[in-house]
């Protein structure tokens, strides 16, 4: 699909005239969008494919931004993230109702992810489906809970995110010492052109871009869908633990929990953890009902 013309549009050129020309491609509105979607659906129209996938190389690019402290040059990245992108063009479906970005979104992240988790050494001592939640989620855990520390994390700070994603402390604390050092500094120059720096291209949060935007606004109404009804397949206590615990700014304790329910701390921690992989499996399965990631 489009891979010819598509071939100039990568980062291998140098990513700063790359990043420079992407900016170049304009948005679509919802309407143009949905007319080039059933012309690539309908009749293979190579063209408003091409249309779709430039349009949305910035949105890419954005989103490998994220990733850039895996230690992997960053043009590799966005390459990678590129080609999730195609991938959903390519099953992008206009009548169920969302914006390609939204759903592009989804297949840009795993691609990138599958990417990453192939190029790092951590696989090859085969990883879990929690461990590779944990391994692209730990750095968020700790700066939610401002662990900014260098070295090992505290215990508390360990049972805190061993709670929240849901593994176990050892777990938390063994990947913590894999990714330790792994974070470039943001002063450092770019692999590619050597001039530029990774601060230089951090994306301004005060003015976000439209697709982000929209992007972001459909994702959270698409996730916030699949949790509700997620949500109604567990018991009242499943529930009710689940909320208090992992849906509340302020979680409630263990402690009070268990002493609300007549059950053990452990007790109560273990009903969490179900209740949650539960919960992940029903938003799975729903989310792969809507075509919204590949199974």
């Amino acid at each position: 699909m489009a891979a010819t013309a598509l071939a100039l549009m990568t980062p291998e050129g140098g990513l700063t005239r790359y990043l420079s020309e992407i900016r170049k491609f304009p948005m679509l509105a919802k309407d143009e969008e949905f007319m080039l979607a059933k012309a690539w659906q309908e009749h293979e129209d190579s063209k408003a494919a091409h249309r779709m996938v430039t349009s949305h190389l910035r949105l890419v690019a954005k989103i490998a931004m994220g990733y850039r402290g895996y230690g992997l040059p960053i043009g590799e990245v966005i390459s990678e993230g590129n080609v999730g992108l195609m991938q959903a063009v390519k099953k992008f479906d206009p009548d169920k109702g969302f914006r390609l970005a939204t759903y592009a979104m989804w297949w840009i992240r795993a691609s990138i992810q599958e990417y990453i988790l192939r190029s790092w050494s951590l696989v090859k001592m085969g990883t879990t489906a929690a461990q590779k939640k944990l391994f692209f989620n730990l750095r968020k855990a700790k700066s939610q809970i401002a662990a900014f520390q260098e070295g090992d994390l505290r215990p508390d700070q360990v049972s805190l995110i061993a709670t929240k994603l849901g593994v176990l402390d050892n777990e938390v604390i063994s990947m913590n010492r894999r990714l330790s050092g792994g974070d470039a500094s943001l002063n450092s120059p770019m692999r590619v052109d050597g001039e530029s720096e990774w601060q230089d291209w951090l994306v301004d949060d005060t003015t976000p871009s439209q697709e982000t935007v929209i992007a972001d606004t459909q994702e959270k109404t698409v996730r916030m869908s699949l949790l509700g009804d997620a949500m109604t397949e567990l018991s009242d206590r499943e529930r009710h633990i689940l909320t208090e615990r992992r849906l509340k700014d302020d979680p409630t304790t263990l402690e009070a929990l268990a002493t609300q329910y007549g059950v053990s701390r452990e007790r109560v921690r273990q009903i969490e953890v179900r209740a949650f992989e539960k919960l992940q499996k029903s938003m799975r399965a729903a989310a792969l009902g809507r075509n919204l990631i590949d199974a």
